[in-house]
């Protein structure tokens, strides 16, 4: 019960986190509404949240984290301390130069990704400026992830996963003060973005100084461990964070599409983004330390065992998630956002994403359990073979979609860079798999697969079958005024999570079965 148990720890906190940020989507959809100054902000916010997860979340994690924990199996305590400071001060200087490049550059990079921007140099000239306010926040997100990556290693869950919290309290604080003094411009939320790197580092750099483990910065480029740590990650800078290079890619088409494209698109990632971070992430973060000690011992029982495990806890919460967002798009839309500036059609536009988008749920969480199986064992080579087919495969079929949508002018064409993404998203974790039914280490799935998959098939139909009649009872969601939207949706989400866990129960499914299987003896 151990993974389990730090699994629901990590999204107990997360949803904390979630919660806030819906709050600040709330609170900024209904301040600045979407337009085309919102949409400025959202490339600029986009970008270094894109190599945020990069370098921090994605690549470096992955690359350190099954380093740090083969250090830390040895029980050599000044080698750890050793690699853990020259990790630091490599990362240190070399986010450093990124972030310098990036606020120098800021003019060419907001060309590449918003090139639609370039025929409105007003929005094109807001873009620039908040690059280069939102930059440096990069080098604070990606030094906090060091502090994470230790904590984590260290079975220490909690800070990093509520520290998230603190960036969207310092956004929200930055669009209801911060704006009004700025005569509600929208620079002030990219001021708040830097504000809210600074917060979490502080207080994640807090805890490793309480754990004993706050890095000095040593810069030794030839040092073993940090020299094993960036080859590891050289190659998953694009492996890990394939999902982030589609959504960059779906940014750039965006751009061409109608005035609030951009704000839509990002706002259906920020709901897909809840249950991703509240299951998906957190079962990824919380596993990979634990396969990292499986393969480090060599137990390949215990390996696939854990890696069984992880595959079915992503089935068992991705599928009724995907069928959820698909059936109630317009109603969590609405619920959410729709209030100031944010607009009846602004919620129909934002669903439609949601819906196409909602479809490729389930391979992006597979996937978020299948790459660490890789990641554990030091290979980032294979998942950048997967990342190329996917972010290939993204790009043909976002032309393939959303250009004749685009050419015919048809309403909701943005509606086909979410469905481009789920698609690809799907490729990815088909591959993913793929690869590791074939390697050095297969994947062996345990006994009870298909009793397993038409238990959640049942429990799928009663969960559908409840949303579908509560919402033809309810009727249309928009028209709705706002209390009565939050009333119809506190009740509703909960019906739906009720019969669909119900019914897992009628189909035979107990808590015994979602424990972690133990590792047969020797």
């Amino acid at each position: 019960m151990r993974l389990l148990r730090s699994t629901l720890v990590f999204s107990s906190l997360t949803l904390l986190s979630r919660i806030a940020g819906y709050v600040r989507d709330v609170v900024q959809a209904g301040v600045f509404g979407a337009s085309a100054a919102t949409d400025a902000f959202f490339v600029a916010y986009r970008i270094p949240n894109f190599l945020r997860r990069i370098f921090a979340e994605g690549s470096f994690q992955t690359a350190f984290v099954p380093v740090f924990t083969e250090y830390k199996q040895r029980g050599d305590e000044a080698a750890l301390r050793d690699l853990l400071d020259h990790v630091a001060g490599a990362l240190c200087a070399a986010v450093l130069l990124v972030t310098a490049l990036g606020m120098l550059a800021a003019p060419l990079i907001a060309a590449v990704f918003a090139p639609g921007s370039l025929d409105e140099p007003e929005k094109y000239a807001q873009i620039t400026q908040m690059l280069r306010i939102t930059f440096p926040y990069l080098w604070f997100i990606s030094m906090t992830a060091l502090a994470a990556g230790v904590l984590n290693s260290h079975g220490r869950f909690g800070v990093p996963a509520l520290t998230p919290v603190l960036h969207n309290l310092a956004m929200i604080c930055a669009a209801l003060y911060l704006a009004p003094l700025m005569d509600m411009s929208i620079t002030a939320l990219a001021w708040g973005v830097l504000g809210a790197g600074l917060v979490q580092l502080v207080v994640q750099w807090i805890a490793l100084a309480r754990l004993g483990v706050l890095p000095r910065l040593r810069l030794n480029l030839r040092h073993e461990g940090v020299r094993r740590v960036f080859r590891l990650m050289l190659p998953t800078l694009f492996g890990a964070s394939v999902a982030q290079v589609n959504l960059m890619v779906g940014t750039i088409f965006a751009s061409l599409l109608a005035t609030g494209s951009q704000t839509w698109l990002y706002l259906t990632d920020r709901l897909m983004e809840f249950p991703q971070g509240l299951f998906g992430v957190a079962l990824a973060t919380v596993i990979l330390p634990a396969l990292s000690r499986r393969f480090a011992s060599k137990d390949e029982a215990g390996y696939a065992q854990t890696l069984d495990w992880g595959l079915r806890m992503a089935v068992l919460v991705a599928l009724p998630a995907a069928l959820a967002l698909l059936l109630l798009a317009e109603p969590l839309t609405a619920t959410l956002y729709q209030y100031g500036k944010f607009t009846a059609y602004d919620t129909r536009m934002a669903a439609l994403a949601l819906m196409a988008l909602a479809l490729g749920l389930p391979g992006f969480m597979v996937a978020k359990i299948l790459a660490p199986a890789f990641f554990s064992r030091q290979d980032t080579r294979t998942p950048v073979r997967a990342a190329l087919w996917t972010v290939g495969a993204n790009i043909v079929l976002c032309v393939a979609i959303v250009g004749p949508l685009w050419h015919w002018q048809v309403e909701g064409a943005h509606a086909g860079i979410a469905l481009a993404t789920a698609i690809a998203g799907t490729l990815n974790a088909w591959l993913l798999w793929r690869y590791l039914r074939r390697g050095q280490v297969a994947l062996r799935l345990q006994p009870g697969w298909p009793r397993f998959l038409l238990r959640v098939g049942f429990a799928l139909l009663a969960l559908a079958a409840v949303l579908w009649a509560a919402q033809e009872w309810v009727g249309p969601w928009t028209a709705l005024r706002a209390r009565a939207r939050v009333l119809h949706l506190a009740w509703l989400v909960p019906a739906g999570a009720l019969a669909y866990g119900l019914a897992l129960l009628a189909a035979g499914m107990r808590p015994r079965h979602l424990r972690e299987p133990a590792a047969p003896a020797g």
